[in-house]
């Protein structure tokens, strides 16, 4: 089987579980390192005419990372594509299992293993703290409702001032953001780089907890490091000074 990947976390988890199966990727696909296939452009703009020289038998997209029309153009060209949508962590899970499987894994791969266990031993948190989750920058974009990394928060004790929010990824001003009185406040490093100069400032006075964002929204092999990776930089906010 011939498979192009358009999803980073499918990429690493088809590239670990199955090497050789994969025979095109896109530019963002960083994992695992040293992955040498041939590249075919970003996930949101894909080159689809170098996607189907590869003659690919089957082609991965993710909802949230692809774009419809692009698996609407691949499918009426002939080429079959799959589409994911997990969100939550057991949804990924699950998915990731059927989707090995059916590409010709024998068994669980040992990190889908690790992802179980580790995921099922979290403790639950006595005292979950009041969140925002910005994503964005210029304008503010937060996670809203029914997002799998709202869902990688929630476990770890985060609860997301905007998890009952209509959208899945609002886009409230900075000073509503601050008007919530969040308790702490979760800066990923992608999509938007946040860090340690760019981000805190917005929130004077508030924690701000710079996170991975491959163990916050990638699903794959990084799931089975994600809870001890993420509880550690939860657990080690910065404050910007206030005034």
């Amino acid at each position: 089987m011939r498979v192009v990947s358009l999803v980073p976390s499918l990429t690493e988890a088809v590239a670990s579980t199955l090497p050789g199966l994969l025979v095109g990727a896109t530019d963002w696909c960083t994992h695992p390192a040293g992955l040498d296939v041939p590249r075919v452009g970003g996930t949101k703009y894909p080159d689809l005419d170098r996607i189907r020289a590869l003659r690919p038998d089957l082609v991965l997209l993710n909802v949230e990372e692809n774009r419809r029309e692009d698996a609407d153009a691949l499918t009426a060209a002939g080429v079959p594509v799959r589409v994911t949508y997990p969100r939550t962590v057991d949804e990924a899970v699950t998915e990731l299992a059927v989707l090995l499987a059916e590409l010709g894994a024998r068994a669980e791969p040992d990190w889908l293993v690790a992802a179980r266990r580790a995921w099922a031993a979290l403790p639950p948190d006595a005292a979950p703290r009041p969140a925002v989750v910005p994503v964005w920058r210029r304008p503010w974009v937060v996670l809203g409702r029914d997002t799998f990394a709202g869902d990688v928060l929630r476990r770890l004790g985060v609860t997301n001032h905007y998890a009952d929010h209509p959208e899945r990824y609002p886009r409230p001003p900075l000073d509503e953001l601050r008007g919530r009185a969040p308790e702490l406040v979760v800066l990923p490093d992608e999509p938007y780089r946040f860090t340690a100069t760019d981000g805190p400032e917005a929130f004077p006075g508030v924690p701000c907890a710079l996170v991975s964002g491959r163990h916050l929204t990638w699903y794959g092999p990084s799931l089975a490091e994600a809870p001890a990776v993420l509880a550690a930089q939860l657990a080690a906010p910065l404050t910007h000074p206030a005034g």
